[in-house]
């Protein structure tokens, strides 16, 4: 069960409205804020004494980059860590379970390599060391080379959806496991009437993401949002009760920066029909925010001048060039630069 509960908050948008009119102190009391938690979960794992821990969350979530800051927390109390992505471990396109229409099922458990994970997650608690598989995803199939990996007696942080699955773990002692829920815990209200709920802001997260960092038209993103959220409530929440620690990844200013984008896109692509109404209903959810100009953070300017967007293909990638800016939209930190040039 969890045993640190972190309760969803209600804040009112106009409170939101006055800090926002000091847009430099309310980013950097967000990031600061993110930045403890994250201290305390990787105390948290190291008092547990666990080699693995398993983190989760539903999409757009935040949790590849919790995960990759989660393993520098550790690094700097001195704890080596390593981050290891599920994705690493799909099968192939040529081997997903379908849906009842026909189209590929994505989000099912099937699509990975499960008596792989096992082997290597035994073999990482058992001698710290494995070779992990190497995931191409332009040609959607697993890739010929391998990547070693030791842990020098630290710990292993491994990222999915599919991460609480007690699937993955069987062959791994249970005192050995860490379980870690990420997920957003701030929502928005007028006069105490709930306006922008952790969906919402998740929807932007991802339709946003997806535009910059994947080539994905907002389109596409929104046609999938009701069959992710399908997949999150039969393979994510059900094990989120199993859940040692919940990591709360909400980002208070990110408000305003949705608030400024969400125009952009609506300019910049054509919607239709059903996806045009989501998108402009989450718009008029947002409609009350006070924008933020994204110049507030250097750190993106800093980083588009030295990093070119083709070369930021992970979250490893973008830790690596600016932990401060990445942390807060899970990728995120690509699609602002793109819109910014």
């Amino acid at each position: 069960m969890i045993t640190i509960w972190v309760p969803k908050r209600l804040v009112e948008v106009d409170l939101y409205n006055v800090a926002a009119r000091s847009p430099q102190a309310l980013a950097q009391l967000s990031e600061n804020s993110y930045a403890r938690r994250v201290q305390y979960a990787a105390q948290k794992v190291r008092g547990s004494g666990a080699k693995i821990v398993m983190l989760t969350g539903p999409s757009a979530s935040g949790k590849t980059t919790s995960a990759h800051c989660l393993a520098k927390a550790l690094v700097q109390q001195g704890t080596p860590a390593q981050v290891v992505s599920l994705d690493n471990f799909f099968k192939g396109a040529a081997y997903y379970p379908k849906m009842p229409d026909g189209t590929l099922d994505y989000e099912n458990l099937e699509t990975l390599d499960l008596p792989l994970i096992k082997q290597c997650l035994r073999q990482l608690s058992e001698t710290g060391k494995t070779e992990l598989p190497i995931y191409d995803f332009a040609a959607e199939q697993r890739a010929a080379a391998v990547e070693p990996i030791d842990l020098q007696g630290g710990v292993c942080i491994v990222e999915g959806i599919h991460a609480l699955n007690p699937e993955l773990t069987g062959l791994v002692p249970d005192d050995q496991i860490y379980r870690i829920y990420a997920g957003l815990r701030e929502e928005y209200c007028i006069d105490g009437r709930r306006v922008i709920n952790t969906q919402d802001i998740r929807l932007c997260r991802r339709t946003l993401r997806d535009a910059a960092a994947r080539g994905r038209s907002p389109a596409k993103t929104l046609s999938m949002w009701d069959r992710v959220l399908d997949g999150e409530t039969r393979y994510i929440k059900g094990f989120k009760t199993t859940a040692d620690f919940l990591l709360d990844t909400s980002f208070t200013y990110e408000l305003g920066l949705i608030s400024r984008l969400l125009g952009e896109v609506r300019r910049q692509f054509t919607l239709e029909g059903h996806n045009a109404e989501l998108w402009d209903e989450t718009a008029r959810r947002f409609e009350h925010v006070a924008p933020l100009e994204l110049e507030l953070l250097p750190g993106l300017l800093e980083l588009g001048a030295s990093v070119p967007p083709q070369a930021v293909s992970n979250e490893t990638d973008m830790t690596a060039a600016n932990a401060t800016a990445a942390i807060f939209l899970d990728n995120l930190i690509l699609m602002f630069l793109l819109f910014l040039v």
